[in-house]
């Protein structure tokens, strides 16, 4: 790993910069501990540099030294700076119309302690956030007191105004936009609270952990495309994109980057659009969404559960049933269609994709083997949710 940070106008400003360069080195980095040489080599900061920076961190308490185990050379023994991952606590809440979920981890997202709460349908705002209150309490039951939370993140659903701490449009839960969430947690947890929209989060998490994780070095992939330009698709009942440009992620101008879910493929463009239906679906959700999958099952007899579950759809897709594959791959060449859209505009060097759909993947029967022109490419890219 090579950890380089630009140079800044400014000693103060420098030294902060290198603290931070020599951080990121230590936590990230393959071993438990590291030397002033390695850290070095690994910031491209001089030794000097990393030793200032170390004796700041040790000061806050986020680094300790220590000395190797066993047997050493002769001379002064070369001392370890470790990161202290248990110097505090953070917290990520899961926030949706449907389940909070909480989870609390030290310094190096190490999970220490996790709580679920089921959310009725219907559910409000107010309601909703006294959820992610007890939620946050439960969790916090388990040795981690609410004390030591050094930060707190929340994913949503909707278009959030992250300045704010706001969420300025959430159809799939009534009355959340305009709760001050974020201030409200910040005033209780006494404590930094960021608020975020749910797949965006999620495509950070793809980047840094999942399969795309090669893109934060800026590397290829086997084919040779860049993986620092990465779309991520949320697939259930509603969609969302994720989007990262150049290895940050885009969110546009007023926060609605990646609303694939409104896009519309079908419609009459002669039409004067009408009013937003009262549920905040999308035409794309309509066509593609798991109730759209629920309709098309029943109406061509493959099996499917009660209340919108396509789980036995695809189970019986992925057996081999006929009627089933038949539905699915209907369904696939209809996401293709509008997942082209994004391909084509932004060219991202890795697609991946969450389907909530029952827990399964309606594009592994189809999509995965839908392939869509594209005329960077030299050819075809195959498309499809992971």
């Amino acid at each position: 790993m090579s950890v380089h940070r630009a140079a800044a106008t400014g000693p103060h400003v420098l030294r902060r910069m290198n603290v931070a360069a020599v951080l990121a080195a230590l936590r990230e980095g393959d071993a438990p501990t590291a030397r002033v040489t390695d850290l070095a080599a690994l910031t491209g900061l001089s030794r000097p540099a990393v030793t200032r920076a170390l004796g700041e961190l040790r000061d806050c308490g986020l680094v300790e030294f220590t000395t190797a185990v066993g047997p050493q050379p002769l001379g002064r023994p070369a001392q370890y700076a470790r990161f202290r991952a248990e110097a505090g606590h953070v917290a990520g809440v899961d926030i949706g119309p449907h389940k909070v979920l909480v989870m609390i981890t030290d310094l190096a997202g190490q999970v220490l302690a996790t709580h679920r709460v089921a959310v009725d349908r219907g559910t409000g705002g107010p309601r909703l956030f006294a959820t992610v209150r007890a939620a946050l309490t439960a969790a916090a039951e388990a040795d981690v007191p609410l004390s030591s939370l050094w930060a707190v993140s929340a994913g949503t659903p909707g278009i959030v105004d992250r300045d704010r701490g706001e969420v300025l449009l959430a159809p799939s839960i009534p009355d959340w936009a305009g709760l001050p969430a974020a201030s409200l947690l910040r005033e209780w947890l006494q404590c930094p609270v960021s608020i975020e929209n749910d797949v965006n989060l999620a495509v950070l998490a793809e980047r840094r952990q999942g399969a795309a994780a090669s893109s934060a070095t800026g590397r290829r992939d086997g084919a040779g495309a860049r993986t620092d330009c990465l779309v991520f698709v949320q697939w259930g009942r509603r969609i969302g994109t994720g989007i990262v440009i150049d290895g940050r992620p885009y969110r546009g101008n007023s926060a609605a980057a990646g609303e694939l879910g409104f896009i519309d493929l079908m419609g009459d463009s002669g039409r004067v659009p009408g009013p937003r239906p009262a549920d905040g679906m999308g035409p794309f959700e309509r066509l593609v969404g798991a109730e759209a999958i629920h309709r098309l099952a029943l109406e061509a007899g493959a099996p499917v559960g009660a209340a919108h579950d396509i789980a036995p759809l695809f189970a019986a897709a992925e057996a081999g049933d006929r009627t089933a594959v038949d539905v699915v791959e209907r369904v696939a060449a209809r996401f293709a269609r509008g997942l082209a859209v994004l391909l084509l505009v932004l060219d991202p060097g890795r697609r991946r994709g969450r389907c909530l759909a029952g827990g399964r993947h309606p594009a592994r029967t189809g999509a995965q083997a839908s392939a869509i022109p594209h005329p960077g490419a030299g050819g075809t890219q195959r498309v499809g949710a992971r």
